[in-house]
């Protein structure tokens, strides 16, 4: 089972779903986000946050050490940022912030040949997130990168 949190970013301008795998860490081991917009306000210790495409999330890194060594028995010096998002345990629930609504319009088009050929239809849906996940990591998306 997986827990879901929704995190405002600093200026308010974002509401973005994140992700906390197998329910191993608390939603309070994720103290602030940081839009692009507001990001500039952030602090930047690499002890506490992770930066991704100009986002940044903020950790309560000895949180997170004391909840993966309870519940995973690792070292604390195992966790870090880095650890907390790669590994699924405090990380978007998408790709990035708000891929679900840019998915909706962007497959519009090639949902509607599923009611008049599913052959061409599964062929583009196929290459439509072959480009994506390409295009994500182009831009410097780190969850792409890792796919």
């Amino acid at each position: 089972m997986c827990l879901e949190v929704r995190k405002t970013c600093a200026c308010g301008k974002h509401n973005v779903q994140m992700h906390l795998r197998d329910n191993i860490m608390s939603s309070d081991v994720l103290v602030a986000l940081f839009c692009p917009e507001c990001s500039g306000d952030a602090k930047r210790d690499e002890e506490t946050v992770l930066i991704d495409n100009n986002w940044i999330i903020e950790y309560d890194i000895e949180l997170a050490r004391f909840l993966a060594a309870a519940k995973l028995q690792l070292p604390p010096e195992a966790v870090d940022p880095a650890f907390l998002f790669d590994s699924g345990y405090a990380t978007w629930r998408e790709m990035y912030p708000g891929e679900q609504e840019d998915i909706l319009e962007e497959r519009k088009e090639i949902m509607a040949l599923l009611k008049t050929d599913s052959r061409e239809y599964l062929k583009q849906i196929n290459s439509w997130n072959i480009a994506r996940v390409e295009r994500l990591k182009a831009d410097g998306w780190r969850k792409a990168r890792n796919a």
